[in-house]
């Protein structure tokens, strides 16, 4: 890819934990991203499998957010001066559908909780995977889940679920579409599994470093693969962008 074809990156596109975070938190290189991308008035939309109230949390403490992608691509979340919008991708009959579901899961599973953000998700559900350790359970729950019909996916912290079509590349281009954008215009980043829509079927993706734990379960790849140390998370996320923005 030219410097040429990078220059005409309008929008940037990121995966949240494991990509913007650092120890499994916001650091100051996040800070970093944020100011070198408003200097360069290229929006950035986080895509993140986190809930509709972490994404209310992103835009109300960050003014240069204007988009979250939440959800794992399940709604998305808009502010306009200080006003906060909800779109929800996903039907009404799924939403319910994954409610009922829900209550299943609790009566076969009642030992497991659900993650403390479940309670602000609205199209999917999660549980923390450091609750999920006994690989015997995780199985369990995977065949339980794939016997319902439910689709599920794992990220840095979370095994969420839910029910109908849901990905982050649909979100993202359904993004694009409404702000009449391509994305050939756009770069992604990301570093785990549920990115893999992303790596699948979006232009420009980029894997920070610590992909490279996961990079054997990748059926899909991201077509830019950051190396070392220095480019592990927001630090090879910053990187990319000094060097190529």
């Amino acid at each position: 890819m030219s410097l040429t074809q990078l220059n005409k990156f309008k929008i940037v596109f990121s995966d949240f934990d494991g990509t913007l975070t650092f120890k499994e938190g916001l650091s100051p290189v996040f800070f970093e991203i944020i100011n070198l991308l408003e200097s360069k008035k290229v929006p950035l939309v986080i895509v993140t499998g986190r809930s509709l109230s972490w994404g209310h949390f992103l835009l109300t403490h960050f003014p240069f957010l204007r988009d979250v992608i939440v959800e794992g691509g399940g709604a998305i979340v808009s502010r306009s001066g200080k006003f906060i919008t909800e779109e929800c991708l996903v039907s009404k009959s799924d939403v319910l559908k994954l409610a009922d579901f829900t209550k299943d899961f609790a009566e076969e599973f009642p030992n497991i909780k659900l993650s403390v953000d479940s309670f602000g998700r609205k199209t999917d559900r999660a549980i923390e995977l450091h609750d999920l350790q006994d690989g015997v359970l995780f199985h369990h729950i995977e065949d339980f889940l794939r016997d319902r019909s439910i689709n599920f996916s794992t990220s840095n912290v979370h095994l969420n679920f839910w029910c109908g079509e849901v990905s982050k590349f649909m979100a993202v281009d359904h993004f694009l579409k409404k702000h009449k954008s391509i994305d050939t215009d756009c770069v992604f980043f990301g570093d785990s599994l549920n990115d893999q829509a992303m790596f699948k079927s979006f232009k420009n993706s980029v894997g920070v470093s610590n992909i490279s734990t996961v990079m054997h379960l990748l059926e899909f790849k991201p077509t830019t693969i950051l190396k070392g140390d220095e480019n592990i998370g927001p630090f090879g996320v910053l990187n990319y962008l000094q060097n190529n923005l």
